[in-house]
């Protein structure tokens, strides 16, 4: 436990309904009695029961100014967030009042937190693991329904149990092989190399199945680039318009309008998708239409994933099998989820028009993606747009449901390094298959549980601690 108490503003700053001061910490009690005055007196606060909330208002103890009427809430420990006395006072949400209130806490004796405090107190007092105070900043940044559900998982422990069950495969293994080192003299039953084969077998299996999971629980979490591109005038800024629902991007019938790229967020089927309007790829003279098209290649040389836009009302033109062939020409070098070919999508919009493209060409050009008739006019197809994009990036489903999901760079580092670990006991029983190592296999699983701790917070330091809270905000 912490000596001393800490406080911030934990609400964003800004005019609101609502905005909170917390307090965290030995003395948050004694502060809020000093500065707070209910309807029988501020001593009332002092035998107030856990989780109640108190109307009154906050003064200032030497002047006895009023700064605010507030409701305090009163949470004492170990029972709360950092399983420490907590003080809420939910005043008015303003830039002044809550700064005052803040200040005078800090007069009473607290000390400004630093960010991400609360949670670090949480982790450190036992309240949450690592794996689940991480979870918190991933619950606040939660772009779609479907990755807030990931999150949450995690947060209530999903991805810990994971952890604390191959966790204790391990030390049962290791245990039965120590007790075989050590008691190799008596007459003790020594684990067979086949149970040591098949435990190992299962330990990573269970390790690759969350590694696998990290696919799927990154693009949830960060979510996806996805850069649309054509030619002036196929429908671009008009497909980025249906798709979000609003005039984001200006549309007209003049080749050139869009000249810089336009980049908003959107849920497609509970993906978050990054989505880049383009300006129309074609030569030109103009200096500054120049500039955006060099822009728009540059988008699509870094995009996850590619929505080509052909004008279906008519045949394939020589801008539009330049782009095309810039699109082949990145599939031989890969792209960063596809491992190996880019992920695309051949769009044909207008499809209200009478349908003219020659589409066994496009088939040609480029086999193996999928084609999708649109009209970003009309809306229709673009539910059948957000299918194939969902249905390439994650087979079609999201098993939120099912299990456990990494979707942090730190866990999926620890989680290889642990499999590594497994995989380097598992070559040395099969090299000295006639005389079986123990001691060398020991060592392994021992490597293993220490990165396995590193997720959880068992095992880890100070400067991994600095990383993980920096990312937080200071009242969290």
């Amino acid at each position: 436990m912490f000596h001393d108490t800490i406080t911030a503003i934990s609400t964003p700053m800004g005019e609101g309904g609502i905005g909170i001061v917390r307090l965290s910490g030995s003395i948050s009690m004694d502060i809020i009695a000093k500065i707070f005055r209910g309807k029988k007196g501020k001593a009332n606060i002092l035998s107030a029961k856990s989780h109640t909330i108190h109307y009154g208002k906050i003064f200032h103890p030497e002047t006895l100014q009023v700064i605010d009427t507030v409701l305090v809430s009163i949470m004492k420990a170990p029972h709360t967030y950092t399983c420490e006395d907590v003080v809420e006072i939910n005043a008015h949400s303003g830039s002044i009042v809550l700064q005052e209130i803040l200040e005078l806490t800090i007069l009473m004796g607290a000390r400004l937190a630093q960010p991400g405090e609360f949670t670090k107190r949480a982790f450190l007092n036992g309240r949450v693991d690592l794996a689940q105070a991480e979870a918190v900043i991933d619950v606040i940044r939660a772009k779609t329904s479907t990755s807030l559900a990931a999150a949450l998982g995690q947060l209530e422990g999903r991805l810990s149990t994971e952890i604390q069950r191959i966790h204790a495969d391990i030390l049962t293994l290791l245990a039965h092989i120590e007790a075989s080192l050590d008691f190799s003299e008596e007459d003790l039953e020594i684990m067979e190399d086949t149970e040591i084969g098949k435990g190992l077998l299962s330990i990573e299996a269970q390790l690759s199945s969350l590694i696998e999971s990290s696919r799927y629980g990154k693009i949830l979490k960060e979510g996806v680039s996805c850069v649309i591109v054509g030619k002036p005038n196929v429908g671009k800024s008009s497909l980025l318009n249906a798709l979000l629902g609003e005039a984001r991007a200006i549309v007209t019938h003049i080749p050139g309008t869009t000249r810089d790229i336009i980049e908003e967020i959107i849920d497609v089927n509970g993906i978050p998708l990054r989505i880049v309007d383009t300006a129309g790829l074609r030569e030109t003279m103009d200096i500054v239409e120049k500039e955006g098209i060099a822009r728009a290649w540059k988008a699509m040389e870094g995009a996850d994933v590619v929505l080509l836009i052909l004008d279906s009302s008519c045949l394939l033109t020589h801008e539009d099998l330049l782009i095309i062939e810039g699109l082949r020409a990145r599939m031989c070098e890969g792209a960063p989820l596809a491992k190996g070919a880019p992920l695309a999508v051949v769009v044909l919009n207008k499809c209200d028009l009478t349908m003219v493209i020659d589409e066994t060409q496009i088939k040609q050009l480029l086999p193996d993606k999928p084609v999708v008739c649109i009209s970003s006019i009309t809306g229709d197809g673009l539910e059948g747009l957000r299918d194939a994009i969902k249905g390439l990036l994650l087979d079609g489903q999201i098993r939120i449901s099912e299990g456990a999901m990494v979707s942090s760079v730190r866990h999926i580092d620890a989680l290889r390094k642990s499999r590594l670990s497994i995989l380097q006991a598992q070559n040395t029983q099969n090299t000295l298959k006639t005389n079986p190592s123990l001691e060398l296999i020991a060592v392994d699983l021992r490597d293993a549980l220490l990165h396995l701790g590193i997720i959880t917070g068992e095992t880890t330091t100070e400067d991994v601690l600095d990383v993980v809270f920096s990312r937080f905000c200071v009242g969290k």
